[in-house]
């Protein structure tokens, strides 16, 4: 085949090995008219080297299907259709830096180097739509080793014993605190077992390179290895790793982001999700709280994260949390504004409960003005949109909010012949 024969429309996406035509501009692209404002969430989004054509992305979602940390063929096709979509940064699921950081037995890793390839073979098709590609890189810690919830639903128990494929004794955490009763009692990390972790993170991180990722996400959150440590509650140490000196908490965080950071490209996001409140204020003592989340966002904005995903809960199984719709948006939103009136400029992604065209608009839509104390206007509570169970739902989600705001958007070319119905563009509060 002769590229420079081939129409337009008919030439391949360039760097993958397989055909299909290039789109250009990719899916998901607002089709500009003067006429017709477009809303923030259509509008791109440039993160150090990487620019995203709208202001949705896919959350990371264990879906327990990979095998010995291998992603599957399930992946590809799981992880794909939101590219074909218009999404146009979809992040591959917590995938753990050892084999015991794993929440299941069917986790994805990338502890090993023949786990590179089967994350390229999805890179490269997201790729081949014009689409951009994150790795979650994670370690459950005391929550390891448990079983995907159609089994435990089926067998009445959590918990992954040996005979079913866990490692219930070869648990690491801060401090030797089960999760829950019933549950196994960690083992508490050495400091040798801790210099070797931060290692991990660094080799998973060259891997995660070479299979073709375009940015890397921390996972900080939902109660996992490094929200242990980040907790006063989970964290009980006595030695520089630890106790209630905040210095100490945040020093395993702020290590392995130094790793990571040292060994991707200076044009390669790096974000970092966290859980901005354990919600367990109730009990009068010291805890992971949103004041806390504030001072790690100025700590790591100067540590070379790009934006922060602010999510909550997860570590521990007496949280009390106020639900309401947008319950973690407003947490994203008052750390964002923490972080303007420091001067910093990292970016701040919201999550939760984002199911609807206005509320998707909402999370990131500015008026323009000033946002300084009595001004008046609207302010963007967070710059991305993480969009998790809706997309399961909808893997058209991105196409369908554009049609219920009334902005026009480009279709994959395959697809072109089955645009949305145009429909009545939403104001405001009028859904």
């Amino acid at each position: 085949m002769t590229v420079s024969k081939l129409p337009t429309a008919s030439a391949p996406a360039p760097g993958v090995p397989f055909y299909t035509p290039a789109q250009d501009p990719p899916a998901g692209t607002a089709l500009m008219n003067d006429a017709t404002p477009v809303p923030t969430v259509f509008t791109p989004l440039t993160i150090r080297g990487l620019t995203l054509q709208n202001r949705f992305a896919v959350s990371p979602m264990c879906m327990y299907s990979a095998s010995n940390g291998h992603l599957t063929d399930f992946h590809l096709v799981h992880l794909g259709q939101y590219a074909l979509h218009g999404t146009p940064l979809t992040i591959i699921e917590a995938t753990a830096v050892t084999p015991n950081g794993r929440i299941s037995p069917e986790d994805s890793g990338l502890w090993q180097d023949s786990q590179i390839a089967p994350i390229k073979r999805v890179t490269d098709f997201i790729h081949s739509q014009g689409q951009k590609v994150g790795i979650q890189l994670a370690h459950a810690g005391r929550k390891a080793s448990t079983l995907a919830p159609w089994h435990y639903r089926t067998l009445g128990k959590e918990v992954a014993t040996e005979e079913l494929g866990g490692w219930p004794d070869d648990l690491w955490a801060p401090s030797p605190i089960p999760w829950a009763e019933g549950f196994p009692t960690p083992k508490e990390m050495t400091l040798e077992q801790i210099r070797g972790f931060v290692r991990s993170w660094k080799d998973a991180a060259r891997r995660a390179v070479e299979a073709g990722v375009d940015l890397i996400e921390i996972h900080g959150a939902h109660g996992y290895l490094l929200t242990e440590f980040l907790s006063p509650i989970t964290n009980q140490r006595t030695d520089q790793y630890g106790g209630l000196p905040f210095e100490n908490r945040v020093r395993l965080l702020v290590e392995i982001i130094t790793a990571v950071r040292s060994v991707i490209p200076e044009s390669m996001p790096l974000f970092l999700r966290i859980s901005a409140t354990e919600w367990m204020s109730h009990l009068g003592q010291p805890s992971l709280d949103l004041g806390e989340s504030k001072k790690i966002a100025s700590l790591v904005a100067d540590l070379g994260v790009d934006l922060l995903d602010v999510s909550s809960g997860g570590n521990n199984p007496a949280q009390k949390i106020e639900v309401h719709p947008y319950y973690q948006v407003d947490l994203a939103s008052e750390i964002r504004e923490h972080l303007r009136k420091e001067g910093k400029k990292m970016l701040i992604g919201a999550v939760g409960m984002i199911t609807n065209a206005e509320m998707a608009k909402d999370v990131v839509e500015s008026d323009g003005t000033v946002e300084v104390d009595g001004e008046h206007g609207t302010k963007a509570k967070a710059d991305l949109v993480l969009v998790a169970r809706q997309f399961l739902r909808e893997p058209e989600f991105v196409p369908k909010v554009a049609s219920e705001l009334g902005v026009a958007v480009r279709l994959p070319l395959q697809y072109s012949r089955a645009p949305f119905p145009k429909k009545k563009k939403v104001e405001q509060g009028k859904l």
